[in-house]
């Protein structure tokens, strides 16, 4: 109840300072949110949910992906030495590149449907989970490691009830930082090539100058960016509860 009233407050002073603006500047391009919103229920029950519901597919099949290909490699390079040693080069090297540029790699080799921009976005995701995972295994106390070997625990059962747990939390919070990451990029991906998506209903509604549509579709953006991350919490809480007591 506290955080529906949370977001209840922020979205009326977002709304009022966006009134204000619009008020002041009289431009045609930033319409007043009155407009705006009555435009977006206009356009919801028809062609902007299914941008919207395009554009939250490839942003939950992308994160899913990263997370499901990341999380295990990450936790074996933060605890296997010698894997770390091996890989880690190729990490630092590829890490720091904006993936983002191999777009028009992935547009000519998978097509300008979905899987491109999947793939993309997956790419990203991967990287950012991997590193703070990694790093989050790694940080685990030997102690930990050295009771449950003391108990006779197998190597599998010392990642399933060590490392990953003490790791979950800190994955987590690389998964909703890369979850915005990705919707950044799904827009500019979104941009290129394509009549699908919240990323084309915007840039289309901008290069016919209809701004009330432009904005709908970024109000659009932001609800999918919300769902987003509440349904990461949602996850959070249920797979590791004990990271919020």
């Amino acid at each position: 109840m506290d955080k529906a009233r949370g977001y209840v407050g922020a979205t009326v002073g977002l709304f009022v300072i966006w009134y204000a603006l619009a008020a002041t500047f009289k431009l045609q391009a930033l319409p007043s949110p009155v407009i705006v919103f009555a435009d977006f229920f206009r356009l919801l029950p028809g062609e902007l949910s299914r941008h919207f519901a395009i554009s939250l597919y490839r942003v939950l099949v992308s994160t899913a992906l990263g997370m499901v290909l990341a999380l295990p490699i990450g936790l074996v390079l933060g605890r296997e030495e010698r894997l770390d040693r091996f890989f880690a080069p190729l990490i630092f090297i590829l890490y720091p590149i904006p993936k983002v540029v191999f777009l028009p790699v992935f547009l000519f080799l998978l097509g300008i449907g979905d899987v491109s921009k999947i793939v993309l976005i997956t790419v990203i995701v991967f990287f950012q989970i991997l590193v703070t995972t990694r790093d989050a295994a790694r940080e685990i106390p030997n102690q930990s490691i050295m009771s449950m070997q003391s108990l006779g625990a197998t190597k599998w059962q010392i990642y399933r009830h060590v490392i990953y747990p003490a790791s979950l939390p800190k994955t987590f919070t690389a998964i909703r930082i890369a979850s915005g990451t990705a919707i950044a990029v799904l827009f500019f991906a979104e941009s290129f090539a394509t009549e699908e998506g919240l990323g084309y209903f915007i840039m289309d509604a901008w290069s016919r100058f209809n701004y009330a549509d432009m904005f709908g579709g970024i109000v659009a953006m932001a609800v999918m960016g919300l769902l987003v991350y509440e349904l990461l919490e949602l996850l959070e809480s249920r797979l590791c509860p004990w990271s919020k007591l």
